[in-house]
């Protein structure tokens, strides 16, 4: 962890102070604790410090500190993951976007990028089209070295959040509050769930709760951390819009899949695709083409092949997956006359190479690699 990180969460906390002034003064001093030593004539000498600014500074930056040290306390005990923007691990995506959170706190079983980010958002009044949709979007999705990224909301958030979960597909939860809570708490089981193949992360302090406020802000991280933002349903105003715009801003892709003309949960999909604000797509093949990820694609499915060339059993039962898309253990070994001892140890080794996908029941389901 960075030694200073104690002193940025301090200046966090002062008012007046967000992240770009805070960046400019750690670079400017060389570190966020000089900052805390110097007196208010001192501060008031410094480039950029307004004398009202220098003032919040001296009055503040005890509880500040007060502040930090027990955040710190939280981190120790919970022993999360703690970057800051000056770090090397910081999302490098996101370090470069002039607003980036100057730390962010970060809990999970991968690191928090990846070769390929995407982001999928909507509404949290999803339909049964938008369910749909952001399902069979994340199941074309099925690559090595993607990760897909969303707010932890109701709505199309969660549903792009379970599937992910439920195809093996690593996938981040960006949260508009600190570690203490988890909101909303009908997600908590599957937060709990994104933590063994993917994770959490968040620019609040522990103590910080779930205001409206937070996730407006939140979406900027939303954002910066992905190559790609995905509407897949969005009203004419909402968090979903808020990201798309904020992700042009950052020159990131922006898709979106289109509705009915008078469907009021497509109408914000519809206008970013009218006002050019997105590209129009229907399919998780769609979007793969348009970020250029096909031939990666392409490239594993031929590998995976040849790799299963070599082995009999596994040639035979990624043959029939690939026939069949799905099946239960059962069905394998009935049509490829196999033990169920063998199916499984064939099964679990394609799966450790990320080949197939486990599902509820004992169903099998081949990946898009």
């Amino acid at each position: 962890m960075n030694p200073d990180f104690e002193y940025l969460i301090a200046l966090k906390a002062i008012p007046n102070i967000g992240d770009v002034l805070a960046r400019r003064f750690v670079e400017y001093f060389g570190s966020a604790k000089s900052i805390f030593d110097l007196s208010l004539k001192e501060l008031k000498l410094v480039p950029g410090i307004s004398d009202k600014n220098a003032q919040l500074i001296v009055n503040h930056r005890k509880n500040a500190l007060e502040l930090a040290a027990k955040e710190m306390e939280f981190i120790a005990e919970k022993n999360f993951s703690c970057y800051s923007c000056f770090d090397d691990d910081y999302p490098a995506r996101l370090k470069h976007c002039v607003d980036a959170p100057l730390f962010v706190f970060y809990k999970g079983s991968v690191k928090p990028e990846s070769k390929f980010m995407v982001a999928v958002v909507g509404t949290r009044k999803a339909s049964i089209y938008g369910r749909k949709m952001t399902e069979k979007l994340i199941e074309g999705l099925q690559m090595q070295g993607i990760t897909v990224v969303s707010g932890l909301a109701y709505g199309i958030d969660t549903y792009a959040h379970q599937a992910a979960v439920d195809y093996g597909i690593p996938t981040i939860g960006v949260l508009g509050h600190g570690f203490r809570f988890l909101y909303p708490e009908e997600n908590v089981k599957l937060a709990t769930k994104m933590l063994e193949n993917g994770g959490l992360i968040t620019e609040f302090v522990s103590t910080e709760k779930p205001e409206k406020a937070h996730f407006p802000v939140r979406n900027r991280i939303i954002a910066g951390m992905v190559d790609a933002v995905v509407v897949v349903e969005a009203q004419s105003k909402g968090g979903a819009l808020i990201t798309a715009e904020v992700a042009n801003s950052y020159s990131r892709d922006v898709f979106a899949f289109p509705g009915r003309v008078e469907d009021q949960k497509s109408r914000g999909c519809n206008w970013l695709i009218r006002t050019n604000r997105a590209s129009l797509i229907e399919s998780a093949e769609h979007l793969m083409y348009a970020m250029n990820w096909s031939s990666s694609i392409d490239t594993a499915y031929k590998q995976v092949r040849m790799e299963m060339l070599a082995d009999e059993n596994a040639k035979a039962v990624y043959d029939y997956l690939f026939e069949h898309e799905s099946a239960q253990i059962d069905e394998i070994c009935n049509a490829l006359n196999l033990s169920i001892n063998t199916a499984a140890m064939v099964l679990l080794s394609l799966e450790f190479n990320g080949v197939v996908a486990a599902l509820p029941g004992k169903i099998y389901h081949l990946k898009n690699v």
